[in-house]
């Protein structure tokens, strides 16, 4: 079945059909905050989430030092502050286990291990399957976030077998990298993250286009008086409202954010060597769009993500293969996206910005009961 597929055979009467008002996909940061507001208007619901823990995705798709950009007092979802100094910034495992928290405090209706197969329309609703689970609603909320299936080229195959290479989805700690030199294929925030904690252990090499970095060191006293104005700027003006921030917008889904916590001069006294992109494979060993080939025991992919929505079978889908909506509203009533990078603002898809997002997207459902 492809996405212009709209309808499905009618799902069999059986213990296994559960029928609801709204159905929201995913457990994460955006799945919570939307079930937030659902619950507060009295509206039947449920989670389903393809984790078998809530915050899976922070536990199993990150590394162990990994911390966020924001400080805590920025990283809450509606309803309760993170609970952390605010201006401490929080690692993916404490950032885990306050989502874990979050929906236990406020009971909302998570199904854990329920990975969507299919989202389809039945006549006037929505069916979604998951596995020999079947849930109807009049409404969906596809709220599984903008990382989606890593992403590595196809010539990474070609990588002799000798070489250990991962993505960086997969990358843990330095520990599970054999000894000698790394080769870090991609220079945004999670490559220069990265890339410096490796450099205590090993030879590093990182390679991609330079993307920049903000101006100011967002751990510092310093910092505290201007991520305010920050936090503003990128919550309230680059949005899809305003000129400037339809103009970043497609700079920041195509290229990614400039460096936010590590800078070059980091990089650079870390001994961390800056090679230009890595263009194939010749024998075994990454080739430079140098013409230069690089010997090295390990490889880390950190080429980001691409979403795979073939589980959608709905005609909502534009050229490039992502939804067409406007500000999470689909073209198709009753459907909705939350957690996307940039669905409104540069802050949509963090922690604590996706709350915005979520509350306009459930007062759209309610007027369009």
């Amino acid at each position: 079945m492809n996405k212009q597929s709209a309808t499905l055979n009618a799902p069999p009467r059986d213990e296994r059909v559960e029928t609801v008002d709204t159905i929201v996909i995913g457990g994460g940061q955006a799945g919570l905050s939307v079930g937030y507001y659902l619950q507060r208007q009295g509206r039947p619901f449920v989670v389903l989430d393809a984790n078998e823990r809530i915050g899976g995705s922070w536990r199993t798709r990150t590394w162990e030092s990994l911390r966020l950009f924001t400080p805590a007092r920025y990283d809450g979802l509606p309803g309760w502050a993170f609970p952390m100094p605010g201006w401490s910034f929080p690692t993916a495992r404490e950032t885990a286990d306050y989502l874990e928290a979050y929906a236990q405090r406020f009971d909302l209706p998570v199904r854990s291990g329920m990975k969507v197969d299919s989202l389809a329309r039945q006549g006037a609703r929505y069916v979604v399957s998951c596995g020999v689970r079947r849930f109807v609603a009049d409404n969906v909320v596809v709220a599984t976030g903008f990382y989606g299936t890593p992403v590595v080229p196809e010539f990474a195959s070609e990588v002799d077998p000798r070489i250990v290479q991962m993505h960086s989805s997969e990358y843990r700690a330095p520990a599970q990298l054999a000894p000698g030199r790394v080769l870090l294929v991609g220079a945004g925030n999670s490559g220069a993250d990265i890339a410096l904690e490796l450099s205590k252990t090993h030879e590093v090499f990182l390679s991609g286009r330079d993307k920049g970095q903000i101006p100011i060191r967002i751990e510092t006293r310093r910092a505290r008086i201007g991520y305010p104005i920050l936090w503003f700027v990128a919550s309230h003006v680059l949005t899809e409202r305003t000129p400037l921030g339809r103009k970043i917008k497609p700079h920041v889904l195509n290229d990614g954010a400039p460096l936010i916590r590590v800078k070059s001069e980091d990089l650079a006294a870390a001994g961390v060597e800056r090679l230009p992109k890595v263009a194939a494979v010749r024998d075994g060993l990454p080739l430079l769009e140098d013409g230069r080939v690089i010997e090295a025991e390990n490889v880390i992919w950190c080429t980001g993500f691409r979403q795979d929505y073939s589980w959608i079978h709905l005609p909502i889908f534009g050229e490039d293969g992502g939804p067409v909506h406007e500000r999470g509203a689909c073209t198709a009533e009753g459907l909705y996206f939350v957690g996307l990078d940039f669905l409104y603002s540069f802050t949509s898809e963090n922690v604590g910005g996706v709350r915005r997002d979520a509350k306009h997207i459930v007062k759209h459902i309610a007027a369009h009961r």
